[in-house]
């Protein structure tokens, strides 16, 4: 499994479980190994974490669901 992507199912598993800056340092992580990968699981994988990290005050749980399942669909890592 995608070490950033399960940062974001912890997080929308139990939003206590994972600090702002935690899910901060993680976006910027995500961005850059999609940038490297270049590939639509990656890109998926930092989406995922966009959602999570930016707007986690508001309650973006759908969307960053939505990616994770997209991020899962790609790579058949459940």
């Amino acid at each position: 499994m995608n070490e950033y992507i399960e940062v974001v199912k912890k997080w929308l598993s139990d939003k206590d479980s994972v600090s702002k800056g935690e899910l901060a340092a993680n976006y910027v992580n995500a961005a850059n190994a999609a940038d490297d990968a270049d590939d639509a699981a990656a890109n998926a994988a930092y989406y995922a974490h966009a959602y999570a990290a930016d707007y986690a005050e508001y309650a973006a749980d759908k969307s960053a669901a939505d990616w994770v399942d997209i991020y899962e669909e790609l790579t058949d890592d459940h």
